[in-house]
């Protein structure tokens, strides 16, 4: 019986020691597969999240033939730790996640990269998560506090150096975007004032039409007018001629 209780303890001290030993780095070349990772809610389909607008919690799923339990279904933290064991961090992070095991931390935004710092009661274990575009990407499991927290704090400072090609480029789309608009603006206001100059083009030339016809006629007319006073004037010679005539012998009669 003895022996039996000693056998039982070294049992449990080995099966203790391997658990603790698993708090590895999983690793994954670009968004993991159901095979030993999951995505964030709303699957890959969907763009990258925006920062500040994190998922919640329980929106997370598993991808299609991930580690999710049937429906209806539940498990205890010691059956969760026996599957964890055997699906590496990632899916064992996602197992928990879709349990309501988690509690969720921290949680920093830099463009699409994120990285989340959650912690399971009940084994006292922290898991520092990194991902992109709404999929896991390492994975890093700890029991202790200061180092989770340290992790941590270097996937933000990742998720800031790379998300600055990101920012960037979002920044030149926005000023392209912006410079397009102007460029539109500008280009109607050209029309327009093309428009009105064209308008004030031919407007002009018919002034100038009017302006010539309306000279001319006042030319013709100052030569008829000069005409008519010439001929008035000759009139007036005869007239005073033919009065003379007529007058002539009498008393008082113009000379």
């Amino acid at each position: 019986m003895k022996h039996s209780i000693a056998l039982r303890r070294v049992m449990i001290s080995a099966a203790t020691f391997v658990l603790l030993q698993q708090g590895e780095t999983a690793w994954a070349g670009k968004p993991v597969d159901p095979a030993g990772a999951a995505a964030v809610s709303d699957g890959a389909s969907e763009g990258a999240p925006l920062a500040g607008s994190r998922p919640s919690l329980g929106s997370l799923t598993p991808q299609p033939g991930g580690v999710s339990p049937p429906a209806g279904s539940s498990r205890n933290p010691d059956e969760q730790a026996r599957a964890g064991a055997g699906q590496g961090d990632v899916a064992t992070l996602m197992q928990l996640i879709q349990d309501s095991q988690l509690v969720e931390l921290r949680t920093t935004y830099n463009a699409s990269y994120g990285a989340s710092l959650f912690f399971y009661p009940p084994e006292m274990t922290y898991y520092v998560a990194l991902f992109q575009d709404k999929h896991f990407w390492r994975v890093i499991r700890s029991q202790d506090e200061a180092r989770a927290g340290a992790i941590y704090a270097d996937f933000v400072q990742q998720t800031a150096q790379l998300a600055e090609v990101e920012i960037r480029r979002t920044q030149l789309e926005a000023q392209k975007a912006f410079l397009q608009q102007v460029i539109a603006l500008s280009e109607a206001r050209a029309r327009r004032l093309q428009a009105d100059l064209d308008i004030a083009r031919t407007q002009q030339a018919r002034v100038d039409d009017h302006q010539r016809q309306v000279q001319s006629d006042a030319m013709a007319l100052n030569e008829q007018k000069a005409k008519a006073q010439a001929q008035l004037r000759e009139l007036q010679r005869q007239v005073d001629s033919l009065q003379r005539a007529t007058e002539a012998g009498l008393p008082g009669a113009r000379r």
